[in-house]
């Protein structure tokens, strides 16, 4: 069955509880009707099967009710982020090839009108032009503004138009999401989902941390507050701001009874406010990094009666493990816990971690199909059968919820004018878990002033380092002269750098 259809059906059983609260407060029953009424405008507007929907809408109920809208209506959500800069927002597009741009007004203007422009350039927001993007349909979130495209559809207008109950919501194996992880402007990669392996995964996640009518979930990860609605559940959205302060309090007012935090996030919560969290709270899950022992202790400090779970997941896979805070902080020997795998895992020989199952993704956008998914990750299995950590063997490096892959940047670094060699290293902290991103060169002269403009535009923004290091040489040992990762680290840490300054 497919994710909007067990969304949908909650609408039918349980029309007057509260399903979604962020800004707008949504039943069920309403969300139904939204999400069809979305549906029909679409279908009415000329919208295909197979159409992709670039989609640039900020977490929100209406965001939700537009994405379960095009998936109703048997289209494709591309997920893009426009801030990752213009070009690689077009190399996106060019892979993708989407028909339709769906966007807020005050994005559609800000892409569009010089002072706006120029005030997000300011604040290192480098916009495309939206309106300008040839041959697309467009959507706009909002009230109308300056910039919007002749001919837009409302949202809003769509929102009051006829809800038509569908014969089908279409093939369940046909492309849902479509989300970029990473990759360059010569070669971008985006993750494929289907509507099975999205159901698949979101089920999967269910028999590890049970929901249903009464709890209420607060996140913006869209693959957890998918499994709270399915399951008749509250998903409540913290603000778009981010501020500790706020999510804290929205935990305590919304009577939040599961929450998912990056650990340095957690981090910053728990300093902001040293004391307990709410009593409320039976799970408080930490993903998308490493969990490091001093951020999993302060969490079951701070939330003593909530079980306290470290997610081990990936874009094209999730859930792959999940750990409790008890066994994590147990766990005395070599590498970092996961725990017991929930979907077909192996380890190859080289030692990397090899994935497989429902929940995985059809592929890479423009890539074959996938039957297995090399991590990148080195792991072992310990003598419970539990996943344990070991290493990257990619070199991936994290900072907040974005995995940077070094090797698919420094390619495009080195290449630029009067820069010899480039490298990027992490330089992790060891109480959140988090990593300062440092860029390394070998170059002619003074180069910084010039890739920090320069860098935007081959790079995503999510991967743009913190600090630029300008060193006479770059570390290499062994018979194959490979690069010294370790060696390199040690050096910038001991180096002053430039610290991120963009246009």
């Amino acid at each position: 069955m497919s994710v909007v259809r067990e969304v949908l059906e909650q609408g039918l059983r349980r029309p007057e509880a509260v399903a979604v609260v962020g800004g707008d407060v949504l039943t069920f029953g309403e969300l139904r009707r939204q999400v069809l009424a979305v549906r029909y405008g679409l279908l009415r507007a000329g919208l295909a099967a197979g159409d992709g929907v670039l989609f640039s809408v900020r977490p929100s109920p209406r965001s939700l009710v537009l994405a379960l809208g095009v998936v109703a209506a048997e289209g494709v959500v591309i997920f893009a982020d426009p801030g990752a800069g213009p070009e690689m927002f077009a190399a996106r597009l060019r892979l993708a090839r989407p028909r339709w741009c769906a966007a807020e007004s005050l994005l559609y203007a800000a892409s569009r009108l010089a002072p706006v422009r120029s005030y997000a350039r300011r604040r290192g927001l480098l916009l495309p032009n939206l309106a300008r993007l040839p041959g697309l349909r467009h959507l706009y979130v909002g009230r109308w503004l300056p910039g919007v495209p002749r001919g837009a559809l409302s949202l809003t207008a769509m929102l009051d138009g006829t809800a038509a109950e569908p014969p089908s919501y279409g093939p369940d194996d046909a492309p849902a999401a479509v989300i970029f992880t990473s990759g360059t402007t010569a070669r971008p990669r985006a993750v494929v989902h289907t509507g099975t392996s999205l159901a698949a995964a979101l089920r999967l996640f269910r028999t590890r941390v049970p929901l249903g009518p009464g709890d209420v979930v607060h996140t913006d990860q869209l693959m957890l507050g998918l499994p709270a609605l399915i399951a008749g559940a509250r998903w409540s959205m913290p603000p778009l701001s981010g501020d500790p302060g706020t999510f804290l309090r929205h935990l305590h007012q919304r009577g939040a009874t599961h929450t998912f935090c990056v650990p340095v996030h957690l981090a910053e919560l728990l300093d902001q406010a040293p004391g307990p969290l709410p009593e409320t709270l039976r799970y408080v899950l930490l993903g998308a990094a490493p969990a490091p022992a001093g951020i999993l202790r302060r969490a079951v400090a701070a939330a003593p009666g909530a079980e306290v779970l470290s997610v081990y997941a990936m874009t094209e896979i999730l859930p792959v493990a999940i750990a409790t805070a008890a066994e994590k902080l147990a766990h005395d020997g070599l590498g970092d816990l996961l725990g017991s795998p929930l979907t077909g895992a192996r380890i190859a020989d080289d030692g990397e971690l090899m994935l497989s199952g429902p929940g995985l993704c059809r592929g890479y956008l423009g890539d074959p199909p996938l039957t297995e998914l090399p991590t990148g990750d080195l792991a072992r299995f310990d003598e419970k059968g539990r996943l344990v950590l070991m290493g990257r063997k990619k070199d991936m490096l994290i900072r907040g919820k974005f995995n940077l892959y070094p090797g698919l940047y420094e390619p495009a670094i080195a290449a630029l004018d009067g820069i010899r060699e480039a490298a990027i290293v992490g330089l992790p902290d060891p109480e959140t878990g988090d990593e300062e991103v440092v860029l390394a060169v070998v170059a002619d002269g003074d180069p910084v002033p010039r890739l920090w403009k320069v860098l935007p535009q081959v790079m995503d923004a999510d991967a743009l380092p913190d600090r630029i290091v300008v060193l006479p040489a770059l570390p290499y040992g062994g018979r194959s002269r490979k690069l010294d990762r370790p060696a390199l680290r040690a050096l910038v840490s001991l180096t002053r750098g430039v610290s991120r300054t963009f246009p």
